[in-house]
């Protein structure tokens, strides 16, 4: 791949910074997010980019600033480029991660701390919660753990998007985003109290109760069937959780 030198830019032209990729120099406009500015230097993403939103964890990336001692990391998608960082992308880090039977689970500390016992390495050292792109407090849903309060581990691990960048960091070399992505399972699982509305529902759907409705709009041609749609009457943007239609029979 060769890499063709920028001319020198004009008050109008976008300004262009240098970057290292994988120790290799190049010259990217100073507006482009790291992941742009890869594509920009001509690399193919085959691994390590999925949504480009800051969403789904896939392009985690670490980097060093010029005179810093200090290692950065973010999302490839979000985190803007800057002179002379040098940086490599990590779409997959090799941390542990227990096989078991989810359906044999009941939802205890116990299972847990059986499941992944290096959960008691952790030294507070907060490293991984330093590193997290998405500001989750790790550290402390690891601490809800290890006292055994899953509910908690799992709401502060709510916003964790999988990246791995903890487990990266981690000196106990504990799979943090594993062990609350199990948290979070076991608690909407067991630990959650069900929705009553939702048993309702479920009990409509398995009596039939939708069935005559939902034959009427299958015998319907393509043009009634969007006249229906358009003219249904909609939930207002600003409805409480407590809204209903005017129209109850197909509830």
């Amino acid at each position: 791949m060769s890499i063709v030198p920028q001319e020198e830019t004009t008050a109008t032209e976008t300004k262009m910074v240098p970057i290292y990729i994988m120790g290799k120099r190049y010259e990217v406009p100073a507006t482009l997010t790291i992941m742009k500015a890869i594509e920009y230097a001509g690399y193919k993403y085959i691994r390590g980019c999925g949504c480009r939103g800051g969403v789904c964890g896939a392009c985690s990336t670490v980097y060093r600033k010029p005179g810093d001692y200090k290692i950065y990391t973010g999302l490839a998608c979000q985190t803007v480029v800057e002179p002379e960082m040098y940086l490599t992308q990590m779409p997959f880090y090799p941390a542990n991660r227990t096989t078991y039977d989810f359906g044999e689970l009941t939802g205890t500390p116990d299972e847990i701390n059986r499941l992944y016992p290096e959960l008691f390495r952790c030294v507070a050292c907060n490293a991984c919660t330093k590193v997290c792109p998405m500001d989750v407090q790790v550290m402390d849903y690891i601490a809800a753990l290890k006292r055994g309060d899953i509910q908690a581990a799992a709401e502060i691990s709510f916003d964790c998007i999988q990246c791995g960048l903890c487990a990266s960091r981690c000196m106990g070399e504990l799979p943090q985003y594993h062990i609350a992505q199990l948290a979070r399972r076991l608690n909407g699982a067991y630990l959650t109290p069900k929705a009553e509305h939702l048993q309702t529902m479920c009990a409509n759907i398995d009596a039939g109760r939708y069935d005559p409705g939902l034959a009427e709009l299958k015998g319907m041609d393509l043009e009634t069937l969007r006249n229906t749609y358009q003219s249904r009457e909609m939930e207002p943007a600003s409805a409480g959780e407590d809204w209903t239609p005017q129209d109850k029979s197909h509830l």
